[in-house]
């Protein structure tokens, strides 16, 4: 198994797609160094300008750098989804370790309540309650995160139902260990590289959610550019 996977770390094809990926990421992040110019700067003598040599990929309706706006709003999009995830993959892996770790009316009681929570869809949700509590991107991964969750806290408990069982947990527990060095020591480290696959498989969905709640003018709002609003 091992030399099979270094060959295909080491394939052209891996490589390239992992340089470009780490590209998109990075420019992004290094806004302030990478962007030829102020995203939100009105440059009224080049208006809807389709390229120059200040502005690669020419300017919008009221003058502002579109590919500054393009490196910037990936900023903000990646750091709102960077947070979702965050917050959705602890609370879900806390509740699916415990769930599925402690058994009998736990299990039940978040089982039911992730039911529940499944059974409102995610995009309607969120729209709802950032309706309500108004537009903004605070409010935006407040109700982004409050849905997230729940595919991680499935994914969880049945790793932990499955790995539970093992007999090194077992020995683990004869041995002296405790509940708690348990979960730490032998559930958790087995549950991770499991769940980063989707993780970065939410990475997309997350942002193609936000992007459709910013066209909506129910995430970001101008200035800030964001790509969702930014295709408006």
């Amino acid at each position: 198994m091992k030399p099979y996977v270094n060959k295909a770390l080491r394939s052209p094809q891996f490589l390239l797609f992992f340089t470009l990926a780490l590209l998109l990421i990075l420019i992004p992040v290094c806004a302030p160094w990478t962007a030829p110019n102020d995203p939100i700067e009105n440059d009224y003598e080049n208006l809807m300008i389709l390229h120059s040599g200040k502005y690669p990929l020419g300017t919008d309706q009221i003058g502002r750098c579109i590919l500054s706006r393009l490196i910037w709003g990936g900023r903000t999009s990646l750091l709102v989804v960077f947070v979702v995830i965050v917050f959705a993959a602890a609370v879900g892996i806390f509740l699916g370790i415990l769930s599925g770790y402690c058994g009998g009316w736990i299990d039940m009681l978040i089982t039911r309540f992730t039911d529940i929570a499944v059974a409102v869809p995610e995009t309607v949700f969120v729209i709802a309650l950032v309706s309500v509590l108004g537009s903004s991107l605070g409010h935006t991964i407040l109700a982004m995160s409050l849905v997230g969750w729940t595919e991680y806290c499935r994914v969880t408990r049945a790793l932990v139902l499955s790995l539970k069982q093992n007999a090194y947990v077992e020995e683990a527990r004869l041995g002296g260990m405790n509940e708690a060095q348990i979960i730490f020591r032998m559930i958790l480290p087995n549950v991770i590289p499991y769940l980063l696959v989707n993780i970065t498989q939410d990475v997309g969905a997350k942002l193609l959610t936000l992007s459709g709640l910013s066209l909506l003018g129910l995430a970001s709002q101008p200035p800030t550019p964001e790509w969702g609003y930014m295709e408006s």
